[in-house]
C-alpha cells in the first residue's frame, strides 16, 4: 500500500507554507563590534576634561623632561648592524670621492655622522613634518580648540609642552603621531570629532613615545640606516636583471650565476662568523620593540588619568578597523610577527588594572 504523498508547495516541497503575516527565522549572525561614527563636536559644547591645570596654575616641571627607555635602546640596537653597513657605504663614497676630487674622505664621513643632530633641529623638523610627513599648522579655530588640552596633558606629565610643535593630518582617520624631537601630529578627524578627553588621552600617548626616546629613536636609526638600504637594493636590482638576462641568453648561464652568487653569500656567511643571518631576524625583532614600545606609551597616558579615555578611543578604532578594513581571511603568522602595533584586545587588557584602580 502507497504512502500518500505530502501536497506540492511552491518553493522546497519540504518547507510548509508561509502564511500572512509571518517571517522565516533569521540565520544567526556573528557577534560584531558595535560601531558608531563619532559625530561632529559643534562649537560651545560642553568640554568633559577635568582640567587640573587650567590657565594661570602653577605646573611644576620634571628635571627630566625626556628619557630612554628600554624599548628605545632597543631599536637603536637592533639599527647598529645597518648602521655599520651604511658607514662602510659612506666610507667607500667618500673614498671614490676622494679620489676623483681630492676632498678628504673623512670630512664626508664626519658630516654624515654629525648629521644625526638634524633630527632636533627645529627648521630640519618643520621641512620634514611640511614635505615628507604632508601636515599642517593648526589653523586659529583648530589651535584654540587643541591647545588647552595639550596644556593640561603636559602639565599632568610635568613637562614644558611649548617644547613640542602640534600639527594637523589633513585625514579622516582616527589617528595621531610622534616624530622627530618635537612632533606631535593629530588627525583631522579626531580633532574635529573626538571629545576633548578622548583627544587628550591620544594626546598623552603621542606624548609618551618623546618622553620615553620612541620617536627620536625610530628617526635617528632609519636615518643611519639609510644609505646601507639603499645600497642593498641596488645590488638587489643589479642581481635580479643579471639573472633575468642570463636566463634569456642559456639555462647554463643562469646556473654558474647562481652558483657564483651563492658562493660570494657563503663566504660572506663565513668570514663574518654567521652574523649576516642574524639580518633575516631584524625585521621580526624591530616589529616586537615596536609593538613594546606602543605599549609603554598606552602605559604613560593611563598614569596621567587617562585610561578610560584611551580604552574608549582604542574600541572606537578596533570597531571602525572591523567595518572599514575586515580582511577577508586570519593574517598569516608572519604578518602578525610584523605587525608594529599590539592588537586592540591585548592593549586594552594591559588597560585594564589602570581603569580599575580608578574606580
Amino acid at each position: 500500500m502507497s504512502q500518500p504523498s505530502e501536497p506540492p508547495y511552491p518553493g522546497n516541497p519540504r518547507q510548509p507554507p508561509q502564511y500572512p503575516g509571518t517571517t522565516p527565522p533569521q540565520p544567526e549572525q556573528p557577534d560584531q563590534p558595535q560601531y558608531e561614527v563619532p559625530s561632529p563636536r559643534q562649537p560651545g559644547a560642553p568640554d568633559d576634561l577635568e582640567y587640573l591645570n587650567p590657565p594661570g596654575h602653577r605646573v611644576h616641571y620634571k628635571a627630566y623632561q625626556r628619557g630612554t627607555d628600554a624599548t628605545a635602546v632597543g631599536k637603536l640596537a637592533l639599527h647598529l648592524p645597518g648602521f655599520l653597513m651604511s658607514l662602510v657605504v659612506v666610507l667607500m663614497a667618500s673614498g671614490t670621492l676622494d679620489t676623483v676630487t681630492g676632498l678628504p674622505y673623512w670630512i664626508p664621513t664626519l658630516l654624515w655622522l654629525a648629521s644625526g643632530a638634524l633630527v632636533f633641529h627645529r627648521p630640519t623638523e618643520d621641512y620634514f613634518a611640511r614635505y615628507l610627513l604632508k601636515l599642517q599648522r593648526p589653523m586659529p579655530q583648530e589651535a584654540a580648540r587643541l591647545e588647552p588640552v595639550w596644556r593640561e596633558v603636559t602639565a599632568r606629565a610635568g613637562v614644558d609642552g611649548r617644547r613640542y610643535e602640534l600639527w594637523i593630518e589633513n585625514s579622516q582617520d582616527l589617528n595621531a603621531l610622534a616624530a622627530a624631537g618635537h612632533i606631535v601630529g593629530v588627525t583631522r578627524f579626531a580633532l574635529e570629532r573626538l571629545p576633548s578627553a578622548q583627544l587628550a588621552a591620544v594626546l598623552a600617548h603621542e606624548l609618551g613615545h618623546h618622553t620615553g626616546g620612541h620617536a627620536w629613536s625610530s628617526l635617528l636609526g632609519y636615518w643611519y640606516s639609510l644609505p646601507g638600504r639603499i645600497a642593498w637594493q641596488v645590488i638587489r636590482q643589479i642581481v635580479v636583471f643579471t639573472v633575468t638576462f642570463a636566463s634569456a641568453v642559456s639555462c647554463a648561464a643562469t646556473a654558474v650565476l647562481v652558483l657564483v652568487i651563492g658562493a660570494v653569500a657563503f663566504a660572506t656567511t663565513v668570514v663574518f662568523y654567521g652574523l649576516p643571518l642574524v639580518l633575516f631576524a631584524i625585521p621580526y625583532l624591530m616589529a616586537a620593540v615596536e609593538r613594546r614600545s606602543e605599549l609603554r606609551a598606552d602605559e604613560h597616558a593611563a598614569a596621567l588619568g587617562f585610561a578610560p579615555m584611551l580604552a574608549e578611543v582604542l574600541t572606537t578604532m578596533h570597531a571602525m578597523e572591523f567595518h572599514t578594513d575586515r580582511p577577508s581571511a586570519e593574517p598569516s603568522t608572519p604578518a602578525k610577527l610584523l605587525s608594529s602595533h599590539p592588537d586592540y584586545p591585548t592593549r586594552l587588557r594591559r588597560l585594564r588594572p589602570y581603569i580599575e584602580a580608578q574606580r
